[in-house]
C-alpha cells in the first residue's frame, strides 16, 4: 500500500475523523452500569467475545463483501447488515456512523456518499479509494475496539494507561478475526454474543445515559 493509503487509514479510524463514534457504546454502557464490568480483565474479556463472536466479525465479513462489490447497488448487503443489528439502538448506531462516515469521506475524498450501514459504507469507499483489504479490516476492527476501550476509560473508569494495556492485548484478536473475515462468505456469518446483545438492548431502558447505545 501506497503512503497515501496508509494515511488515509489512520485518518478514517482516528478519533478525530467525524463518524460520531464516541457516542455509542455498543451495549458496555449498560454493562459498565450493571456491574458486569467493573476492570480491566473483564473489559478484555467483553471486547474480544464482541470481537471474535459478534459485531466485529460481522462487520468485517460485510466489510470485506462491500469492498469487493462490483460497482451499483448493494442494498441487499445494507438490508443484511441492518437485519443483523439485535436492537433499535444497535441499528442507530450503524446507520448513524454509516452516514456521517460516507458523507465526510465524499467530501475529503470523494468516494460517494452511499448512506449505507457503517461496514458497508466503509468497504465501498475502501474499493474506491484502492485500500488493500487486509490493513483496512484490521483498522477498522481496531478503531472498533479503540472506542469501545475509551467508553470504558470514561465510565468505569479505567486509567488511560490500563486501557492501553487492554487494547495492546487485543491486537492479536484483531489480526485473526481480520484474516477470517477476509475470506468468509456471507454464509459464514453468525453472532453467539447474548450478553452484549442483551446489554444493547437493555440500553435503551437506562434511565440515565451517557451514550446513545
Amino acid at each position: 500500500m501506497t503512503t497515501d493509503g496508509l494515511h488515509q487509514l489512520f485518518a478514517w479510524f482516528s478519533p478525530a475523523y467525524p463518524v460520531g463514534a464516541f457516542a455509542y457504546s455498543h451495549g458496555l454502557e449498560y454493562e459498565i452500569a450493571s456491574g458486569t464490568v467493573t476492570d480491566g480483565a473483564q473489559l478484555s474479556a467483553w471486547i474480544a467475545a464482541v470481537l471474535r463472536f459478534g459485531a466485529g466479525r460481522t462487520d468485517a465479513i460485510l466489510l470485506a463483501h462491500a469492498w469487493r462489490a462490483p460497482e451499483g447497488d448493494i442494498t441487499e448487503l445494507a438490508d443484511l447488515a441492518l437485519a443483523l443489528a439485535p436492537s433499535e439502538e444497535r441499528a442507530l448506531e450503524t446507520t448513524g456512523m454509516g452516514r456521517a462516515f460516507a458523507l465526510t469521506s465524499d467530501a475529503v475524498q470523494g468516494t460517494g456518499a452511499d448512506p449505507l450501514p457503517y461496514p458497508a459504507a466503509v468497504g465501498r469507499a475502501g474499493a474506491r479509494a484502492g485500500l488493500a483489504l487486509d490493513p483496512l479490516l484490521r483498522l477498522y476492527l481496531h478503531g472498533f475496539a479503540a472506542n469501545l476501550v475509551s467508553v470504558a476509560v470514561r465510565f468505569v473508569p479505567l486509567g488511560q494507561t490500563e486501557g492501553q494495556r487492554v487494547l495492546a492485548g487485543l491486537f492479536g484478536t484483531i489480526d485473526a478475526v481480520a484474516a477470517e473475515a477476509g475470506q468468509a462468505t456471507l454464509d459464514d456469518i453468525g453472532s453467539c454474543v447474548p450478553g452484549a446483545d442483551l446489554a444493547a438492548i437493555g440500553h435503551e431502558t437506562l434511565p440515565t445515559r451517557i451514550f446513545r447505545s
